[in-house]
């Protein structure tokens, strides 16, 4: 049998449920159900297509984490996971899955019962894409005993350092995201259908790069053309690029599901006025913005800078311009933790990754030039060395 190659140490691992045991016991909970497929994985490893069905990992104050979830994918969850006991992974029956008259929640709770936690106080991600009303609904009913409180984003947060093996692999992924955006320089002309320029997208993307796979980005690729582009989250049809538009490119390179996502735009034909301004304008501001990319600074900080030098120059973004990555699952490749806004105090800490997302959404198109950045010892680091400019074509 071919050995499934461990995404990391068993040693980083347990310094990952370190940290979060500390986090749980600061806010006084006995154990966590994580449903977040980005935190069951970093957690356990856990890598699977299975997050359509409810699936959680347990996390008690001691012991190893416990992976549960549909009992057809327990075998993946033993040949992903680093706990290597199979009383550490439990699988629910089919009969559970997408009936109407029983729900898995009501198994989770047998299992929460059977570890000693009928009575505990017990976190759960309320506010995830992962866990429904019904679920909670039924976890509280099923669980009457137990204190069952919200701990949405406690993983979350203790993932925002990165180690020296994460960051290998978003430098991985920010190779492939290079490749991904030359490929499309190369393409990319009037006529073309869209369609057609995203299966090469996605070809260079799982190809990957100097023997460095490529995993499935989180998001799927975002290509809207001319007044398409005015709106920041449409991706692609069957028509043909033409001569007088812009259209931006919301990709991600991916490399064991973490995440370096890019933009970049690309004209076709003689660029506007309105779209030199709006490029020279987003270009000062982003450098603005990277000079407070440096450790002891606010996240705040760097949407500031950026927001002041683009409104000197008359332009307004009203949205956040960054916010954390890394690791993760659609439907989102942010960790939904760390913005880039006005009010976002956190420190910033050398090993935090971001996608710095300066974008300007105007009233007859789009202009993305984004950057994915790390925060070293002393400022910080762009992870891909794509030109930074408007791409023009004829």
């Amino acid at each position: 049998m071919t050995t499934f190659e461990k995404n990391f140490t068993t040693a980083e691992y347990r310094r990952r449920i370190d940290r979060t045991r500390a986090a749980m016991s600061a806010a006084g909970h006995e154990a966590i159900v994580v449903c977040d497929p980005s935190n069951m994985s970093w957690l356990t490893g856990y890598d699977g297509w299975s997050f359509y069905t409810f699936q959680a990992v347990i996390l008690k104050q001691d012991g190893n984490p416990h992976w549960w979830g549909r009992a057809m994918d327990a075998v993946g969850a033993r040949r992903t996971v680093f706990m290597e006991d199979d009383d550490n992974i439990r699988g629910y029956d089919d009969t559970y899955v997408q009936n109407p008259d029983k729900h898995p929640m009501e198994d989770l709770a047998r299992l929460l019962a059977d570890l000693g936690l009928e009575t505990a106080r017990i976190g759960v991600e309320m506010d995830n894409y992962y866990y429904s009303a019904a679920a909670h609904r039924c976890l509280t009913e099923a669980m009457a005993k137990a204190r069952l409180t919200d701990v949405t984003g406690l993983v979350n947060w203790q993932r925002a350092v990165k180690s020296e093996r994460e960051i290998e692999y978003m430098r991985r992924a920010a190779r492939i995201v290079e490749a991904m955006h030359a490929r499309i320089l190369e393409l990319a002309e009037p006529g073309i259908r869209k369609n057609d320029l995203i299966a090469e997208i996605y070809a260079t993307g799982i190809r990957g790069v100097d023997g460095f796979w490529g995993d499935y980005p989180a998001i799927v690729p975002m290509a809207p053309s001319g007044l398409d582009a005015t709106a920041p989250h449409l991706t692609w049809d069957d028509r043909p690029m033409q001569t007088g538009e812009a259209t931006f490119f919301e990709i991600a390179g991916a490399h064991r599901r973490y995440q370096c996502p890019q933009s970049r735009t690309l004209f076709l034909g003689e660029v506007p006025r309105k779209f030199r301004d709006a490029e020279a304008a987003v270009l000062d501001a982003v450098e603005a913005g990277l000079a407070q990319a440096r450790p002891g600074n606010q996240a705040q900080d760097i949407a500031n800078a950026f927001n002041a030098t683009l409104n000197k120059a008359g332009f307004e973004k009203d949205s956040r311009c960054g916010y954390a990555i890394g690791i993760s699952y659609p439907p989102d490749w942010g960790e939904r933790t760390i913005s880039f806004r006005r009010g976002d105090t956190t420190v910033l800490e050398p090993g935090m990754t971001f996608h710095f997302m300066p974008a300007l959404w105007l009233d007859d198109g789009g202009l993305e030039i984004t950057e994915p950045i790390l925060i070293t010892e002393n400022g910080h680091e762009c992870f891909c060395t794509t030109a930074r400019e408007l791409w023009v074509k004829p």
